[in-house]
């Protein structure tokens, strides 16, 4: 009896499972973008913070006399210097201001500029807003939100600023709760428009500054890590049905 031959073997790019072939081409493209994802982070906060330092040094540097620089005796600039010694002035300086006798120095230095025209109310402006930005127990702009803009059924992250003044809330809606609030604009966060809502026709959601704040700068691409992006859209959607549901609204059926 003749043996069986077997059947020949399927070419390489017959097998089930094959990877396809990819021109060089196709292969460099690949590569170079994954250098551009790579490197591209990584380069630009190397940039933010060379220039960063850069800044700080040149406006401490000069204030400090030469002969107590390191660079005057070295043949190379040391970089980080100057961020060094603001650092340690400013905390020097809370330190004194925490004491009696430094809080005094603080309180007479306020006399002087109050009683100087055009520069006391451009300190005590500026005073207030960092007072309210870096305050250990101050709320604005920690909690993000949902409103209604531009038109109704579109929804725009937001942050709550402080609860409108007594004057603006009179004029508003005697007996009324308004809420400032801050929506800021994609990609440049830092931008945007200040507006006055009441507290009901805002959603707070559970979304840190941070999360917001990729969210807008990244115009939805980046989703928050604790949401997904099926999970957020569902999320936002309950919050909506809700605030129609406050204001008396029927839920929206879909098709």
């Amino acid at each position: 009896m003749a043996p069986t031959i077997p059947p020949p073997l399927p070419p390489p790019e017959a097998e089930a499972g094959a990877r396809p072939r990819v021109s060089a081409r196709g292969r460099l493209r690949t590569y170079f973008l994954t250098g551009i994802i790579v490197s591209g982070p990584l380069a630009i906060t190397i940039y933010l913070t060379w220039w960063f330092i850069s800044l700080i040094d040149g406006w401490v540097k000069p204030l400090v006399p030469a002969s107590y620089l390191p660079d005057h005796y070295l043949p190379f600039s040391i970089p980080g210097l100057g961020l060094l010694i603001a650092f340690v002035a400013v905390t020097l300086l809370g330190f004194l201001t925490a004491n009696l006798v430094g809080r005094s120095v603080v309180e007479f230095g306020e006399v002087l500029l109050a009683r100087t025209p055009v520069i006391s109310g451009l300190y005590k402006g500026l005073r207030q807003i960092f007072e309210t930005l870096f305050s250990a127990n101050g709320t604005s702009f920690r909690t993000v939100g949902l409103v209604e803009f531009p038109v109704k059924g579109t929804w725009s992250v937001v942050f709550l600023s402080a609860p409108a003044a007594p004057d603006v809330q009179n004029a508003l809606a005697p007996g009324g709760d308004h809420v400032g609030v801050f929506l800021p604009c994609a990609p440049n966060p830092t931008t945007g428009f200040f507006f006055y809502l009441p507290r009901t026709d805002i959603v707070e959601i559970a979304m840190s500054v941070d999360d917001a704040a990729k969210l807008v700068m990244s115009a939805g691409v980046i989703q928050p890590d604790d949401l997904g992006a099926k999970d957020s859209q569902t999320k936002f959607q309950a919050m909506a049905a809700n605030l129609r549901a406050a204001h008396g609204e029927p839920p929206k059926v879909d098709a």
